[in-house]
């Protein structure tokens, strides 16, 4: 790498006040705690992508390979889903993810945005900021900032009293993320996020950017660290230095897996690749934290997308990352090889491994219960343009737009604006499908006067990175037309899929899709880790899964992943449902779980 310990001690010192008394500070280019120098291992896990009852158990592990630290994001978008209504209850409780945290001996690096990435739907950012159309995303525009301000306030409340010099563990807290890919250095949007964070209590811990791209999105006077995937430290980390020269250096992610999209190959790293690069940068002195320690499951609807080589790449449910836990929490050869070069880059002897829990595999879930989305349908809104998601008060799940025809039309029909995929009915009848991934946006019909045409769009995440982000709403956020004439006046509905015991399922095969199906199921090994297991939605077209309430996440046949992750201690002895929606597959399926994960065809990826 050519960078020495001796560059980490040379230079000018870091420009930030030293006091000791604040926790984590800077002298003289080196971290210090409680005034002694200290060198930040950590790894990110996120709160929501863990079931709350594994957090424990998942916090344990780190501190078994060797971590003194977890960094997580703060995911706004999961605790104000309505505007002014905050959730920090059940899966939200961050506070007691990060208390469980100090429980196990382990310092916290708060992440909270209010824009954070993560492969997360809109970065983290609620989808109703998005209802005006004239609204502006991470920017100073009133629209954006003013609930932004508010939300950092509300976490505030939660969180500021966690910070290590008033009892909790809490050592850093980031400003923004990766700003330098989005916008200026030193931008007065950014400035205002700084203050907002200060103003609500994070004034007790050191205040950080985060950055992989060329310049920082940062300000002079703050601590910048460096993000970057496996075999770019030899590049990036000399970057780094003439950022802050003379120091502290660290590496705010480092890259050690990837995340995959619909239709794409599973992503790993090799082993050996990370294990020793990360033993030249912990021999060097650096400050690393693992992106990710654990990725675990984006249950729902959250996982998010990319915009890369001018096309639309949604993201799969699984979050596994190819980390050195796997999805389920369970330690892999990754594992075992950076415990090891932790071990030894710190002389010191992690406690030992956790035991394993056992899966289990369920044959025989008979979808038996099933109903018809079109019987299912809500009240719609009649307008004469259209409307997106958000323009409904709707974030996830699908749209429909109905218009009846009352002209004869033969041609082209062309969607201006599809996010994301679509299926063209005629009278009921499919006929086609459109997919934003494929830049397909048109298919041939033909329409008699009286027909009824039906276009069902559904949400396959937000971008969450870049400025392709700012305009994602969903739906269809253009026009519709029929050889260049547009089409007006339409029914739309909005189909968030709540599911809930209101919907009528009859004992009998679904012939009319989309389907919504339901089974009921036992698992006698329940109620632990070791009763996980993994859902094979081989059978399954497209669509999303819930269990006992629980929503697993989005399906998709063209893979790459094709089991979803079952917590065990989601399932019960006994009458488990499961329900399934599903726009494609028609009749009575019939599932299984398997003890093993499924997540496609391996292919070693080279990071950015």
């Amino acid at each position: 790498m050519g960078i020495g310990l001796s560059l980490l001690l040379s230079g000018h010192a870091f420009a930030a006040p030293v006091d000791t008394g604040r926790g984590l500070a800077i002298e003289q280019g080196q971290l210090v705690l409680n005034g002694k120098p200290f060198r930040i291992i950590a790894g990110d896990m996120h709160y929501t992508r863990v079931p709350r009852e594994y957090w424990r158990a998942r916090l344990k592990m780190a501190k078994a390979m060797g971590l003194n630290t977890i960094t997580t994001y703060v995911f706004w978008n999961a605790h104000e889903t309505v505007p002014g209504h905050y959730d920090f209850s059940g899966q939200n409780d961050i506070a007691e993810f990060i208390r469980e945290a100090q429980q196990e001996g382990l310092y916290v690096i708060l992440r909270p945005g209010p824009y954070v990435c993560s492969e997360w739907d809109l970065g983290g950012l609620p989808a109703w900021l998005l209802k005006d159309r004239n609204a502006h995303i991470r920017s100073t525009d009133p629209t954006f900032m003013q609930p932004a301000q508010r939300w950092l306030h509300r976490l505030g409340q939660e969180l500021a009293p966690l910070q290590y010099n008033r009892g909790g563990n809490i050592i850093a807290v980031q400003v923004e993320n990766e700003y330098g890919s989005f916008g200026k250095d030193n931008d007065p949007y950014l400035q205002q996020i700084r203050k907002d964070i200060v103003d609500s209590g994070f004034d007790a811990s050191l205040l950080y950017t985060s950055d992989s791209a060329p310049q920082p999105g940062s300000m002079p006077d703050l601590f910048k660290v460096i993000n970057f995937g496996v075999g770019h430290a030899p590049e990036r980390l000399p970057r780094l230095h003439q950022w802050q020269p003379g120091g502290p250096y660290m590496v705010g992610e480092y890259w050690v897996g990837w995340f995959d999209h619909w239709g794409g190959p599973h992503y790993v790293i090799g082993t050996e690749k990370v294990a020793n690069e990360l033993a030249g940068m912990l021999k060097q002195g650096y400050s690393v934290s693992l992106y990710m320690f654990h990725g675990g499951t984006s249950f729902g609807w959250m996982s998010g997308a990319n915009w890369d080589d001018n096309s639309y790449q949604p993201d799969v449910t699984s979050y596994d990352y190819d980390s050195p836990l796997d999805e389920s929490g369970r330690p892999t050869p990754k594992y075992n090889a950076l415990r090891e070069v932790i071990a030894q880059a710190t002389g010191v002897t992690p406690p030992p491994v956790p035991a394993t829990p056992s899966t289990q595999a369920i044959a025989n879930i008979k979808l038996d219960e099933s109903a018809s989305l079109w019987d299912a349908l809500p009240a719609p809104v009649a307008s004469h343009d259209l409307k997106t998601m958000e323009e409904l008060d709707e974030s996830y799940g699908d749209i429909l737009y109905r218009k009846r025809i009352d002209a004869a039309k033969a041609g082209t029909l062309h969607i201006d604006g599809l996010h994301d995929y679509a299926i063209v009915y005629v009278n009921g009848k499919r006929v086609g499908t459109l997919d934003r991934r494929l830049k397909q946006d048109s298919v041939a019909v033909k329409l008699a006067k009286g027909d009824t045409l039906d276009l069902l769009v559904q949400n396959d995440g937000r971008i969450n990175f870049g400025e392709k982000m700012v305009n994602e709403r969903k739906g269809i956020i253009g026009s519709v037309s029929m050889q260049g004439q547009p089409l007006l006046d339409w029914q739309i509905y909005a189909l968030p899929f709540a599911i809930n015991g209101d919907l009528k399922y009859a004992h009998a095969p679904c012939k009319h899709a989309p389907c919504i199906y339901r089974a009921t199921f036992d698992a006698p090994a329940s109620g632990s880790a070791d009763a996980d297991t993994f859902l094979d939605t081989a059978g399954l077209g497209k669509g999303v899964v819930w269990l006992n309430g629980h929503p697993l996440g989005r399906t998709w046949k063209i893979g790459p992943q094709r089991t979803l992750y079952v917590p065990g201690a989601w399932l019960k002895p006994s009458g488990n449902q499961l329900v399934v929606l599903d726009l494609l597959t028609e009749g009575q399926p019939t599932l299984r779980t398997v003890k093993q994960p499924m997540l496609g065809t391996t292919k070693e990826v080279v990071t950015p």
